[in-house]
């Protein structure tokens, strides 16, 4: 009774948070598209060369309080307006030390604009300090309804404004502008929406005590975020900012979907995983059908994008985005794994072992540091296969780790995986055949994508793979 109990919840709050970060990922996927027709690939690439240091400024603003906050079971309003005070503490410090650095920041990539570039877009640090706990706040009370209609206004705005710009030929302006509006909108309907006021309460006792939780969150946010964006440092100062744009693009595009899937379901599922830590045998039950659904969603979408790498990118992006194509290709394929790293790597904050997490971290970013010293001097192709071989040592690592809190290892979660991975490779081997009878790049998208779905469906029924009839069932509720 519990678990059905478990899963109806698990269900609600998935839509919900399916409802916010798809609808608003789709709208920003629109909207890039639309910028990346208008804005060169050389001023993309200015924008993804600051994205280190605005990213690491963020993990610093966060400090892993939000997840301290949602996993700690007897939180009070002291709680929140430490964390509320604590935060903006710390991002105007962050602003303050990124404009000094900003013209450090350009002499390195020897790109003069950055400096001023650099100074607009470090604004976004001290606006999204605003709103780490509403956010907290609103996931602790799984309410995922009004972050979504912050995030959706927020971003419908916004990237208006930056395709007017774009349009009117502002070019890396229009991305600056776009992405500090979106982030003033979303803060303030956020704070305006919760109708949270912070308490002129400051309790250095609650800051140690989230701290001891938050401060491996942090470390291992901040080893994750040097590491993801080390490339476009790297690239930006070996190569040109087309190339920083190139890669950024693919890496981007490659990412999307997996990531924003996952991010959907993991974000819905902690809250109640949390609920239930100290109950092993559901929360293992839980873990597996978690895993297997995730799978079962993504692998088909990355095995796609992959084989359909070239009609894509010609059709959604243009010929000028053609050299991403390799790229893309080999990032699709290393970006599938990612429902096992996530739900992994949660399974350990669920049961509080951050310091598994961290150590788990450190292993990746040690090895993932040697495949890019190793891969660097041979170009942007061999850089995105490097990518491909890290997720794969990711995966292993954190599967180590979480089998220490978990009863599950590599057998177990890749033969609960297995008919799935051959279904979705086999699907892709069917796409492949099929585009070699096609020439017109219209075509072998629109084509592709019809066979491929078809396929999976197909045999999906065939093979009565539970996945496939629990969605079935779902689908037929809502539309009878």
């Amino acid at each position: 009774m519990k678990e059905n109990s478990l899963i109806s919840e698990s269900i609600k709050t998935v839509m919900w948070s399916a409802i916010e970060r798809f609808s608003v990922q789709v709208v920003q996927f629109v909207l890039t598209i639309i910028l990346a027709r208008l804005v060169a690939p050389s001023e993309y690439g200015l924008i993804a060369m600051l994205t280190i240091f605005i990213a690491v400024a963020q993990s610093f603003v966060d400090s892993g309080f939000s997840s301290a906050l949602v996993q700690k079971k007897n939180r009070t309003e002291t709680d929140f307006s430490t964390v509320f005070y604590f935060n903006i503490a710390i991002s105007l410090i962050l602003y303050i030390i990124l404009y000094l650095s900003a013209p450090y920041i350009a002499l390195y990539y020897r790109e003069p604009s950055l400096e001023l570039l650099c100074k607009w877009l470090g604004l976004s640090l001290i606006i999204q300090g605003f709103s780490v706990v509403q956010v907290a706040k609103l996931t602790i009370s799984l309410d995922f309804k009004t972050q979504a209609r912050a995030s959706l206004t927020a971003v419908i705005i916004s990237g208006l404004l930056g395709v007017y710009l774009a349009y009117s030929g502002y070019g890396v302006w229009a991305l600056v502008a776009q992405s500090l509006l979106n982030n003033i909108l979303n803060t303030s309907i956020l704070c305006l929406l919760t109708k949270w006021i912070p308490k002129f309460i400051f309790s250095v006792s609650s800051l140690k005590s989230l701290f001891s939780f938050g401060s491996k969150l942090l470390l291992s946010g901040l080893l994750h975020t040097i590491y993801i964006n080390l490339y476009s440092l790297v690239i930006g100062r070996k190569y040109s900012a087309t190339d920083v744009g190139f890669f950024n693009q693919a890496n981007l595009s490659a990412r999307f979907p997996s990531v924003s899937l996952m991010a959907i379901i993991s974000r819905a599922i902690y809250p109640i995983q949390c609920k239930i830590q100290d109950e092993n045998e559901l929360l293992l039950s839980s873990f597996k059908e978690y895993l297997r659904m995730s799978c079962y969603i993504i692998f088909p979408v990355m095995i796609s994008m992959s084989v359909l790498a070239k009609p894509l990118i010609l059709v959604i992006l243009t010929d000028k985005w053609l050299p991403i194509t390799d790229l893309f290709m080999f990032l699709c394929i290393g970006y599938m794994w990612i429902p096992l790293m996530v739900l992994n790597n949660q399974i350990l904050h669920v049961k509080g072992r951050t310091d598994y997490f961290l150590k788990a971290e450190i292993i990746k970013k040690i090895v993932g540091l040697f495949i890019l010293v190793v891969t660097m001097p041979f170009g942007l192709t061999v850089l995105c296969i490097g990518l491909l071989v890290y997720n794969f040592f990711d995966m292993i690592i954190i599967i180590y780790f979480s089998k220490k809190v978990i009863n599950t290892g590599y057998f177990e979660q890749f033969k609960s995986i297995s008919t799935i991975l051959f279904l979705s490779i086999a699907m892709g081997v069917t796409i492949h055949l099929s585009l070699l009878l096609i020439s017109n790049i219209y075509l072998q998208l629109f084509l592709g994508i019809l066979i491929g779905l078809v396929f999976y469906i197909s045999f999906s029924y065939w093979f009565k793979i539970k996945e496939f009839n629990f969605l079935l069932r779902k689908f037929k509720k809502l539309i009878i």
